[in-house]
């Protein structure tokens, strides 16, 4: 099967997204708002950001965690506090947003991204998007299975041509 699995999928599309960002102000380029729009829908449908969700959440336990310790008697007046601030920096999450559909436009023309949009908001698309891991793992599964017959059966018949091609030697008697 040459589709990629969906883990690897999002990994390329986190390193895309990297890269892009990483580029992006050497690069700026022009995009025209129904591209965009395009693209918006198939990152949508292909829930790309969603990997991205948890960040702020995970920034703000791990800070929560970090001021806690040099003053546990504040406890409840910096989790609240910390919560107020990650609050305050949700509405950014767009930002990514915008950053990830502008790389996706960069890479896709506007027709490919409706027909990638498209295709994964149909039955489809959600059945490929949710059971493509599960099919990842089998099919990795399967192939080490396959991959150890072929070695075990490659080594038996090499090692018997091997004896074909030299026999052990036998002792001579010589007197």
């Amino acid at each position: 099967m040459k589709l990629p699995s969906e883990t690897l999928r999002r990994g390329l599309c986190v390193s895309v997204a990297l890269l892009g960002l990483s580029v992006a102000p050497a690069v700026a380029q022009e995009v025209s708002p129904s591209h965009l729009s395009a693209a918006r829908t198939a990152v949508d449908a292909l829930d790309t950001t969603e990997q991205f969700d948890a960040i702020l959440l995970n920034a703000a336990t791990q800070i929560k965690a970090e001021l806690i310790v040099n003053n546990p008697n504040l406890q409840s007046e910096i989790s609240n506090m910390v919560d107020d601030e990650a609050l305050k920096l949700a509405p950014r999450r767009g930002d990514l947003e915008s950053e990830i559909a502008r790389i996706y436009a960069k890479l896709f023309t506007e027709q490919e991204l409706r027909e990638i949009g498209q295709f994964y908001q149909t039955e489809a698309g959600k059945k490929l998007l949710s059971q493509g891991p599960t099919a990842s793992r089998e099919m990795m599964s399967a192939a080490d299975v396959w991959a150890s017959g072929i070695v075990r059966d490659l080594r038996s018949a090499s090692i018997n041509g091997a004896a074909k091609l030299a026999p052990p030697a036998t002792a001579s008697t010589t007197q």
